[in-house]
């Protein structure tokens, strides 16, 4: 049995309250349990404590980051979840600091993270299609990959020790969404990443 823990990240507006980034997170925590693991979920937007999410990122064997990908990164209220929750970590149960030490202050930067052992998947929902990413020939991301564009995300889960686990993408979601195809997709997604790790177990 894993441990996961489930991050709604997304922030509702009138134009996107936020359903989409919901059904997914309420897919993955019943896809998952109904697997035999255990799962918590915090929706970011409707508040947390934040001793309690640092506890969250302890426990879990997984983190799984579900969010609308606004401005070319996370919605403002859960990087205001990053801020509150790492920065409280970062004095000792998340990480050691920033990983450097006074005998060598230039050298090991970022890499004092205490969650070694912890993946973490991004599942991120999109405006941009698909065929934006990957293509050198677009002008926009210039072949940039979706975890290119989400790099920073990655570097905070890098950040406390944390190693990825494969990202989802649901694309084109306001203009062209195909909200059927992206929940069948995710459930494959999870079925072989956590039979994945199964495996890896066993």
């Amino acid at each position: 049995m894993t441990k996961i823990h489930i991050l709604n990240g997304a922030q509702p507006y009138a134009f996107a309250p936020g359903a989409l980034n919901e059904t997914l997170a309420n897919l993955a925590k019943t896809t998952l349990e109904a697997q035999g693991h255990e799962v918590r979920l915090t929706t970011v937007a409707q508040g947390y404590d934040v001793e309690a999410e640092v506890e969250n990122h302890l426990w879990a064997d997984v983190v799984l980051l579900q969010f609308p990908v606004n401005w070319m990164g996370v919605p403002w209220s859960f990087k205001k979840y990053m801020d509150e929750v790492y920065t409280v970590g970062m004095g000792g149960r998340l990480s050691d600091g920033d990983g450097r030490s006074a005998s060598a202050p230039k050298a090991n930067y970022g890499m004092g993270g205490k969650l070694a052992g912890t993946r973490y998947i991004i599942s991120a929902t999109l405006n941009a299609p698909a065929e934006a990413f990957d293509d050198p020939d677009e002008p926009f991301f210039e072949g940039m990959s979706l975890d290119d564009l989400l790099r920073p995300v990655h570097l905070n889960a890098k950040f406390f020790g944390m190693t990825p686990l494969p990202s989802f993408g649901a694309f084109d979601v306001m203009k062209n969404p195909d909200v059927e195809g992206d929940l069948s997709r995710f459930e494959l997604h999870l079925a072989k990443t956590f039979g994945g790790l199964a495996n890896e177990a066993a």
